[in-house]
């Protein structure tokens, strides 16, 4: 199985992606734990974070196969090659750049450009991203999505300000969501972690499963 696929079975299996921002290698083992524990598979370590290529390597070998490591954050191509030796599966960044796409393909990564605009996400297809990161989402909303996938056609994962209480406003309409301050943040500890990633992932599953019933 390759990345897209191992990428695309996580996300439906549970469409949250944790985000990780300022996690230190020391703390990526047990973290790491709590989250496969609550369901969440797919974990980015924004390069933004102390240390951030040894957190992915450490990351990457602790996890194994059970979940999927990478990299966030990603605003040049000698960073998303960085990140590929470390193990990352796949590359998350804020902006559409068409050089961080080109070279996430070029070693088999999982493409995820943020955007913001159609011409930004039209830019982000045509270069060759796999999905589509609606960032900032929280302050748009629904709608603004609704409208976006009309003429985008594409999968948009919302990112940026999503909690607890905005997750009915994306799931199902996108294909997941990252989530990161609401899950963790620096200080925090696995257990008050593992608690908001059980919180997280139940709340997800009562939305998919009312969805499912609709």
């Amino acid at each position: 199985m390759n990345n897209k696929e191992r990428f695309r079975d996580g996300l439906r299996a549970m469409p949250i992606i944790a985000i990780l921002r300022g996690i230190t290698p020391d703390e990526i083992p047990a973290v790491c734990d709590q989250l496969w524990e609550a369901g969440i598979t797919l974990l980015e370590v924004p390069l933004n974070s102390p240390n951030a290529m040894q957190s992915i390597r450490l990351a990457v070998q602790h996890v194994g196969e059970r979940q999927l490591v990478g990299g966030g954050t990603a605003l040049t191509p000698a960073e998303v090659h960085a990140v590929a030796d470390a193990g990352g599966k796949f590359i998350v960044s804020p902006n559409t750049s068409s050089d961080v796409i080109w070279e996430t393909i070029a070693n088999a990564m999982v493409s995820i450009p943020g955007f913001l605009t159609p011409s930004e996400g039209f830019a982000a297809l045509k270069a060759g991203a796999h999905y589509l990161k609606l960032f900032p989402a929280r302050p748009f909303g629904r709608a603004y999505v609704r409208d976006l996938q009309i003429v985008l056609k594409a999968p948009i994962l919302a990112v940026g300000g999503v909690g607890i209480d905005d997750m009915a406003e994306f799931l199902g309409l996108c294909v997941g969501v990252g989530i990161g301050s609401a899950l963790y943040k620096p200080g925090s500890t696995p257990e008050e972690v593992g608690a908001r990633a059980r919180e997280l992932t139940a709340r997800c599953r009562q939305l998919l499963d009312t969805g499912k019933q609709a």
